[in-house]
């Protein structure tokens, strides 16, 4: 972008994934647009992932914003250059192919991920944070909640968790009994 000339302020990062247009930065972005900017984006699948949507937002953009687009490892898509009629249908047609392509590429990710995270499971991987063991004192700081000595907060206070970790501590407990 700065090879472009564009000033820092009018930088946005987006650090969130592709999958759709609901991004507070894309967001704020959107905000700022005046007839006649133009938005630079490296390729077309960081401008979003989505099929139908990159094509909405495409639309918008140029139609409703009155901006101009520039994918810049797609000089075809630059929105600036074949106003004609035959220029519009080429752009078109490449940012068809090019959405549908980003929108493949993130049901392959995801599908990969899913497959690898089933083959992990299956191999004995367990995700997430350790469980921690079961305090010494949590059974007597149980009876001493349910029988009304001692109030939740207190009880999980003594467990050293919090309210709501003492709660669901139970439920699992009570889970094992049965």
């Amino acid at each position: 972008m700065r090879e472009r000339e564009v000033p820092s302020e009018n930088i946005y990062i987006d650090k969130q994934s592709g999958k759709d247009f609901n991004r507070p930065q894309y967001r704020k972005m959107l905000k700022n647009f005046c007839p006649g900017d133009i938005l630079y984006v490296l390729s077309i699948d960081r401008l979003g992932r989505n099929y139908e949507e990159i094509q909405y937002q495409w639309r918008y953009l140029t139609k409703e914003k009155q901006i101009d687009i520039c994918v810049i490892d797609m000089p075809l898509l630059d929105t600036r250059n074949g106003k004609d009629l035959m220029g519009t249908f080429i752009a078109d047609l490449v940012l068809q192919i090019l959405s549908f392509v980003a929108e493949t590429e993130r049901a392959n990710i995801r599908k990969r991920q899913s497959e690898g995270i089933a083959a992990a499971k299956a191999r004995g991987a367990v995700f997430g944070r350790p469980k921690l063991a079961k305090p010494e004192n949590f059974d007597e700081t149980v009876t001493d909640w349910r029988e009304k000595r001692i109030t939740a907060e207190k009880a999980a206070q003594l467990c050293k968790m919090s309210k709501y970790t003492f709660y669901r501590r139970i439920k699992e407990s009570e889970g094992e009994l049965k």
